[in-house]
């Protein structure tokens, strides 16, 4: 027998209809098919619910998180805080004008005297750029040399005093000075990444040259060169540093000294020089400093008030080649007392063929190594002396 149990449906009980002679009932069967259909209905409206709001409070956790990430990144740096806002809506400007609103808020005008000039004069002699919202200005240490008195004129600041400010510390071989003023709430520059510099890249420079009436002065050009080395001798020991510059045809006038080298994202990537380079300062030729050489300059006088460079102690070096030419090195004209190369055994008259295991030509050779060490360490020296080898090493001071 067929056993049809397997397609016997789910019912429900509807209604007994009894018969009219008493003898039995009919019973009548409702399919739940609608209901059935009605509820997988539910259930699927169920479901999306659930799942837009789960997606939507996901999605709106990750975005939250990305955001948080990008300001913390943003904010990260040293100089790159307070970044100015114009409250301008710059999207159909072109970047330039963009740069020029955002980044001349924290460039401003610096004024030096002996105390015999008036407040309110407008003999300005540099420019310097706010790193730090608390009142901190980088500048070119030529535009504050020689003078006791600095006052700093904001961009927004036409009409109202200057700032008396003091100064931080200084490096005269690099030209680079730290100065602070009080004032709270600075608009402060963002220092950008000078590796990434290419030729061609636009260049906008912003100064304040010859007085309020020009103050926030953008001029704009190419990047011409990266990677200008200028080598600059300290005339007390000698020793020659090697400055990272860039070149460019931005016009850059002697009141934009000390002032803003930007890029279009609005970045400073230099700051305007005029001393360092001035032999080839000629008209389409700018020069600014490097940020990433600066940032470790502006480091060292913040924490230190100076640039600690290390320092073999060696005075006035000079290249040296044999006369067979076989012999390439650094000749060693004079020792200071208690410096490294004293202490280690280094005379006058030796000649240095290798430092730190590097075969040496020349006496840049010689400063570039010193200057990738840092003061204290112990470098291994190779040097001639009356026709023998002799080897040292040199405690860096």
């Amino acid at each position: 027998m067929k056993d049809d149990s397997r397609i016997v449906e789910d019912v429900q009980w509807h209604e007994i209809e009894t018969k009219k002679d008493g003898l039995g009932g009919k019973i009548k069967f409702r399919k739940k098919k609608d209901n059935y259909i009605f509820v997988k209905i539910c259930k699927g409206v169920i479901f999306v619910l659930i799942a837009a709001l789960s997606g939507g409070i996901t999605g709106g956790y990750i975005s939250s998180k990305k955001y948080s990430s990008a300001i913390e990144s943003n904010n990260s740096s040293f100089f790159q805080s307070n970044k100015a806002s114009t409250g301008v809506n710059n999207a159909s400007q072109n970047p330039i004008t963009r740069v020029a609103e955002t980044v001349s808020q924290s460039v401003v005008g610096i004024n030096n005297s002996n105390d015999n000039i008036l407040d309110g004069e407008n003999n300005y002699s540099g420019s310097g750029i706010i790193f730090k919202s608390d009142g901190y200005i980088v500048t070119n240490y030529h535009v504050i040399k020689g003078t006791s008195k600095h006052l700093v004129k904001l961009s927004n600041g036409k009409n109202s005093k200057p700032f008396n400010a003091k100064v931080i510390g200084y490096d005269s071989m690099s030209d680079l000075a730290v100065i602070k003023i009080d004032a709270p709430n600075l608009p402060a520059a963002v220092f950008g990444d000078s590796s990434k510099v290419q030729v061609g890249d636009t260049a906008i420079a912003i100064g304040n040259p010859l007085g309020d009436e020009f103050s926030g002065s953008v001029t704009a050009g190419i990047i011409s060169a990266v990677n200008r080395n200028i080598g600059i001798q300290d005339p007390s020991t000698g020793v020659t540093t090697t400055y990272n510059l860039l070149q460019t045809d931005a016009a850059i006038n002697p009141g934009n000294s000390g002032g803003a080298l930007c890029n279009e994202s609005g970045e400073v990537i230099g700051i305007n020089s005029l001393k360092i380079g001035a032999d080839e300062n000629v008209e389409g030729m700018g020069f600014a400093i490097s940020i990433n050489e600066a940032k470790n300059i502006i480091n060292s006088i913040m924490k230190n008030g100076r640039v600690i460079r290390p320092d073999l102690g060696i005075i006035n070096p000079e290249d040296y080649v044999s006369e067979d030419k076989k012999t390439k090195g650094v000749f060693v004209k004079q020792v200071k007392d208690d410096a490294g190369a004293q202490e280690s055994g280094i005379k006058a008259n030796d000649i240095i063929v290798e430092f730190d295991s590097v075969k040496i030509q020349s006496k840049n050779e010689l400063q570039d190594i010193v200057n990738r060490h840092k003061v204290g360490d112990s470098v291994p020296c190779k040097v001639i002396r009356n026709g023998k080898i002799i080897r040292f090493n040199i405690k860096i001071k």
